[in-house]
């Protein structure tokens, strides 16, 4: 009897646990707890300056406009600013090169021609990047090798008022020319051409064996500015270098030097100089930069990802082979370089490696309160040459350029910048500072 009921118990036992199975599998999957909500952590804010634009960065420090009876020019930043803006109306098209590279004597002769200006540029400044500031037509540059200029020259036709631009390279000779398309060619011709007449008169210098040399005539009046020493904290630019901020240790080397680092990357503080010097090892390239362009591209891309134009800054040098960019400190529209021997403290520098920053050297100081600007009056251009060519055993053949800047003065014990005109010359790479009655300066600046 027993036995007879044996089979159907293990059915409903089997059963009862099939259902059991499946209702603690389907509580598991439908269960939902009440949590409490996490808070998301607050994002760093790496943000530290400005970011800018091609043409707030590549910009000429010079203009100079020739017609057949006289020769004008100006540094003045508002001036170059409304140039820049009528251009900005233009495209260039047909462009093509030169067939042969001009030497120095040739090259000199072409910039003494009349019914033209030019745009001096402190760098040699990539074609296809500066075809974000004045356009250049239909598919030429992706058909025209790699090209970099530092000289810009317009030319106009005063019959047919009409307009054709030369791309030149001093160190290489290389020289490309195309026509002008402007959107008005009359207001263009009226607001750059016309309006020139009005510019200070400047002086070219014949002096056998130099480069084309153009100087004011007359004297320069520039403004003495005293900045008060201020800094941004290098814990922000620790957050925005680092990959993990958090993981960053800081130790103190000695009184004016700290280190920030991690297991990847280090970043050097002279708390002196207000300096910082970062290295990412990894991201070292032996090869060249097979592109200019694309290198100042990735640069300033790098710099503006963290907002790092904390001053005034602009483009100034680059080198392909070794990957480095730099970007001088501007005031007023001028150059701005530091006093010997902190030479480079007014620069950022960078070099760029696979796919991001392996070095980048620049300030942490910033230009942001003024205490008072003076008006001082530096001599004419056309005194500073005779002064130069007069220098005993003074080669005046090797210099390729004269004009005005500053010197940056730091005063630790008032802790105050003190920016004093001066003029300057540019020889073997370098721009030196030339003072009256010293005969001559020490070199700084550009390799």
């Amino acid at each position: 009897m027993g036995l007879k009921y044996i089979e159907p118990i293990k059915s409903i036992i089997l059963l009862l646990l099939v259902l059991m199975s499946v209702t603690f599998t389907f509580s598991i999957w439908t269960y939902a707890p009440q949590l409490d909500t996490i808070e998301q952590s607050p994002t760093v804010d790496i943000s530290i300056g400005a970011s800018k634009k091609v043409e707030d960065i590549i910009k000429p420090y010079k203009f100079l406009i020739k017609y057949d009876d006289s020769l004008n020019g100006t540094t003045e930043q508002e001036w170059i600013d409304h140039i820049l803006k009528e251009m900005d109306t233009w495209k260039v098209t047909q462009l093509v090169r030169e067939p042969n590279e001009m030497n120095k004597g040739q090259m000199k002769s072409f910039f003494e021609q009349t019914n033209q200006f030019t745009l001096f540029f402190q760098g040699e400044v990539p074609l296809p990047v500066y075809d974000e500031i004045l356009a250049i037509v239909d598919d030429q540059l992706t058909r025209i090798p790699e090209f970099s200029f530092d000289r810009l020259v317009v030319r106009w036709n005063p019959k047919e008022i009409a307009f054709e631009a030369h791309f030149i390279n001093r160190a290489t000779g290389i020289h490309y020319h195309g026509k002008i398309a402007a959107s008005d060619t009359m207001t263009s011709y009226r607001q750059i051409i016309r309006e020139g007449e009005k510019l200070p008169a400047y002086a070219e210098v014949n002096a056998q064996d130099s480069a084309y040399l153009a100087v004011p005539a007359e004297p320069i009046i520039m403004l003495q500015s005293t900045y008060i020493q201020e800094e941004i904290s290098p814990t922000r630019f620790r957050d925005a270098l680092f990959n993990d901020p958090n993981a960053v240790r800081r130790s103190q080397v000695d009184a004016t030097h700290e280190e920030f680092g991690d297991d990847h990357a280090l970043l050097g503080v002279n708390t002196e100089t207000k300096m910082l010097n970062f290295a990412h090892p990894a991201a070292f390239s032996g090869e060249p930069a097979a592109y200019p362009s694309d290198l100042l591209k990735d640069v300033i891309d790098s710099i503006n990802e963290h907002g790092g134009w904390t001053d005034s800054y602009r483009f100034s040098y680059i080198k392909p082979y070794y990957r480095n960019v730099k970007f001088q400190l501007y005031i007023h529209g001028y150059p701005v370089f530091s006093e010997p021997p902190h030479t480079g403290t007014t620069e950022i520098a960078q070099y760029y490696g696979v796919n991001r920053v392996f070095r980048y050297i620049r300030p942490y100081y910033t230009l942001d309160v003024s205490l008072n600007d003076e008006e001082e009056e530096l001599p004419s251009g056309i005194k500073i040459v005779n002064e130069l060519m007069g220098i005993e055993n003074f080669d005046f053949g090797t210099v390729e350029e004269i004009t005005t800047g500053y010197i940056m003065k730091h005063d630790l014990e008032r802790r105050i910048y003190i920016m004093e005109p001066t003029w300057f010359y540019y020889a073997k790479g370098n721009w030196v500072p030339y003072i009256l009655q010293q005969g001559g300066g020490e070199q700084i600046g550009l390799e």
